[in-house]
């Protein structure tokens, strides 16, 4: 397969300037609470930064929470800088679902590693981790022969961002290595399934599709973990409950691929996504009114306020978000669903034979 060969900057794309939409508006939301261009610790650790005994406590979903907020804004600045920097190439390489995999991957290794290095009791935020590892799967894809660049892109970015945290001392360096670490073995395995997929799969998803259900993995897993957590499926070891959902994902992604295949089976395949977003709203919808959420909310700030007008009118919130998920989901999807529609028995040939031409990432 013909290596990709860059610039030394490219043009972001969308899962780029999602992420960073997401990180800006939730680091903001901190710095309008603090009233100015900081925010203290005690805001960061009530808003999911890490510290020392939060995997201890089962707390998880500080794993994520802490990479969406940071210190300052020039804190902020600098990650949202290396993430314009390095992610416009990763994405372009890897597509967008992809690239969220290797980012969270990162996060989340990155902010276990920190835990581990750490002696002393910490509190981390910041996108430092997820950002090194978008560096980690770069220099992944150059070892593999699969990105055409000079070393010195490697040593200039690392040599920079090495430079930046030596000027801090209160840079977490195991959060930048474990995410590092973490990106270049995610790319690596993905590299992996992608040669594997030549033998398993008979169609090379599109990328919405392939993203999408990224996402719904990723949704039905962290339900699936709060579920274990709170002893609903205690009577099951771990394992057995970890391996039924990687058999369910496989047994999904064998269907998708099969439905792909078939006259119009893109167009169902979007469809059944969007059904699928749909009741996934519903479900957690369903899940916070179950839990004492409602209950216990605070009187006071914009968060408290949204979970007030969701307590009042469930159903109707509910219902009303559930029916944007269709929209947006079609919306977003609205070139391969016309692609489907209009399906005279083409498109499965065609993403069989971008199968057949692919040979890993």
């Amino acid at each position: 397969m013909a290596t990709y060969r860059p610039g030394f900057f490219e043009i972001p794309h969308a899962a780029v300037y999602a992420l960073m939409t997401l990180t800006v508006l939730a680091s903001g939301f901190c710095f309008i609470q603090a009233g100015g261009a900081s925010a203290p610790a005690a805001l960061l650790f009530r808003y999911g930064g890490m510290y020392t005994a939060a995997l201890a406590r089962h707390e998880y979903w500080r794993l994520l929470a802490y990479g969406f907020l940071h210190v300052n804004f020039v804190h902020l600045a600098t990650n949202m800088l290396c993430l314009v920097l390095w992610g416009g190439h990763l994405e372009r390489r890897v597509g967008p679902a992809y690239f969220v995999i290797i980012y969270f991957c990162a996060m989340v290794f990155g902010a276990i590693v920190g835990n581990a290095t750490h002696a002393t009791p910490y509190l981390t935020v910041g996108a430092s981790g997820a950002t090194s590892g978008i560096l980690g799967a770069l220099l992944c894809l150059w070892i593999l022969g699969k990105l055409d660049v000079r070393f010195d892109f490697f040593a200039i970015n690392i040599g920079l961002n090495i430079a930046l945290a030596i000027s801090n001392s209160r840079i977490d360096w195991g959060v930048h290595l474990g995410g590092f670490a973490a990106g270049l073995i995610a790319c690596a395995l993905l590299d992996l399934v992608e040669k594997l997929n030549a033998y398993l799969l008979r169609c090379r998803f599109p990328e919405a599709v392939k993203l999408n259900l990224a996402l719904l993995a990723g949704v039905a897993a962290l339900g699936l973990w709060a579920a274990q957590a709170q002893a609903l499926t205690a009577n099951l070891p771990g394992w057995i409950v970890a391996a039924g959902f990687a058999v369910a994902c496989c047994a999904v992604i064998k269907l998708v691929d099969l439905v792909l295949s078939i006259k119009k089976g893109l167009a169902a395949v979007i469809i059944a996504l969007a059904c699928t977003n749909a009741a996934g709203v519903a479900l957690g919808g369903w899940a916070l009114v179950a839990t004492s959420v409602c209950v216990a909310r605070r009187s006071s700030g914009p968060l408290d306020n949204l979970l007030t007008a969701f307590c009042g009118t469930p159903l109707l919130v509910t219902t009303l978000v559930a029916v944007g998920a269709i929209a947006l989901t079609l919306l977003i999807c609205s070139k391969d669903i016309h692609r489907g529609i209009e399906d005279v028995g083409f498109v499965g040939s065609s993403l069989r034979a971008e199968r057949n031409r692919r040979h890993g990432l």
